[in-house]
Protein backbone atom coordinates (compact mmCIF):
# COMPACT_ATOMS: atom_id res chain seq x y z
CA UNK A 1 0.00 0.00 0.00
CA UNK A 2 1.34 3.41 -0.96
CA UNK A 3 0.73 6.70 0.81
CA UNK A 4 -1.83 7.64 -1.87
CA UNK A 5 -3.69 4.37 -1.34
CA UNK A 6 -3.63 4.93 2.43
CA UNK A 7 -5.14 8.40 1.97
CA UNK A 8 -7.87 6.93 -0.25
CA UNK A 9 -8.62 4.24 2.34
CA UNK A 10 -8.83 6.80 5.16
CA UNK A 11 -11.14 8.95 3.04
CA UNK A 12 -13.42 5.99 2.25
CA UNK A 13 -13.58 4.66 5.82
CA UNK A 14 -14.15 8.04 7.49
CA UNK A 15 -16.26 9.78 4.85
CA UNK A 16 -13.80 12.67 4.75
CA UNK A 17 -12.89 14.35 1.49
CA UNK A 18 -9.53 13.21 0.12
CA UNK A 19 -7.95 16.60 0.90
CA UNK A 20 -8.89 16.32 4.58
CA UNK A 21 -7.78 12.68 4.71
CA UNK A 22 -4.44 13.67 3.17
CA UNK A 23 -3.95 16.35 5.85
CA UNK A 24 -4.79 13.83 8.57
CA UNK A 25 -2.37 11.20 7.25
CA UNK A 26 0.41 13.76 6.78
CA UNK A 27 -0.15 15.17 10.28
CA UNK A 28 -0.01 11.67 11.76
CA UNK A 29 3.23 10.83 9.96
CA UNK A 30 4.80 14.19 10.90
CA UNK A 31 3.75 13.70 14.53
CA UNK A 32 5.32 10.26 14.71
CA UNK A 33 8.51 11.45 12.94
CA UNK A 34 8.77 14.49 15.21
CA UNK A 35 8.47 12.40 18.36
CA UNK A 36 11.07 9.93 17.10
CA UNK A 37 13.44 12.77 16.18
CA UNK A 38 13.26 13.91 19.83
CA UNK A 39 14.10 10.39 20.94
CA UNK A 40 10.62 9.57 22.26
CA UNK A 41 8.97 6.18 21.90
CA UNK A 42 5.65 6.15 19.99
CA UNK A 43 3.14 3.49 21.04
CA UNK A 44 -0.08 2.94 19.14
CA UNK A 45 -2.00 0.42 21.24
CA UNK A 46 -3.09 -2.52 19.13
CA UNK A 47 -0.83 -1.51 16.24
CA UNK A 48 2.73 -1.38 17.52
CA UNK A 49 5.62 0.62 18.91
CA UNK A 50 8.18 2.76 17.09
CA UNK A 51 11.42 3.55 18.91
CA UNK A 52 14.86 4.94 18.24
CA UNK A 53 17.87 2.68 18.83
CA UNK A 54 21.48 3.73 19.16
CA UNK A 55 24.28 2.08 17.22
CA UNK A 56 27.74 2.43 18.67
CA UNK A 57 30.73 3.51 16.60
CA UNK A 58 32.62 0.52 15.26
CA UNK A 59 35.37 -0.57 12.94
CA UNK A 60 34.51 -1.95 9.53
CA UNK A 61 36.17 -2.91 6.25
CA UNK A 62 35.69 -1.27 2.86
CA UNK A 63 34.72 -4.27 0.71
CA UNK A 64 36.24 -2.78 -2.43
CA UNK A 65 39.68 -1.85 -1.06
CA UNK A 66 39.76 -4.14 2.02
CA UNK A 67 41.03 -1.17 4.04
CA UNK A 68 39.76 -0.72 7.60
CA UNK A 69 37.38 2.18 8.14
CA UNK A 70 35.68 3.70 11.15
CA UNK A 71 31.89 3.71 11.09
CA UNK A 72 30.33 6.57 13.05
CA UNK A 73 27.77 6.08 15.78
CA UNK A 74 24.25 6.45 14.44
CA UNK A 75 20.60 6.04 15.31
CA UNK A 76 18.27 3.46 13.84
CA UNK A 77 14.55 2.82 14.04
CA UNK A 78 12.76 -0.22 15.34
CA UNK A 79 9.12 -1.20 14.97
CA UNK A 80 7.55 -3.91 17.08
CA UNK A 81 4.09 -5.03 16.04
CA UNK A 82 1.39 -5.12 18.68
CA UNK A 83 -0.66 -8.20 19.53
CA UNK A 84 -3.79 -7.05 17.70
CA UNK A 85 -1.81 -6.39 14.51
CA UNK A 86 -0.10 -9.78 14.74
CA UNK A 87 -3.45 -11.48 15.27
CA UNK A 88 -4.96 -9.67 12.26
CA UNK A 89 -2.07 -10.65 10.01
CA UNK A 90 -2.13 -14.28 11.19
CA UNK A 91 -5.86 -14.89 10.57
Amino acid sequence: MTKTELIATVANKTGLPKAAAEKAVKATIEGIAGALAKGDKVTLVGFGTFEVTKRAARNGVNPRTRKPIKIKASKGLRFRAGKALKDTVNK
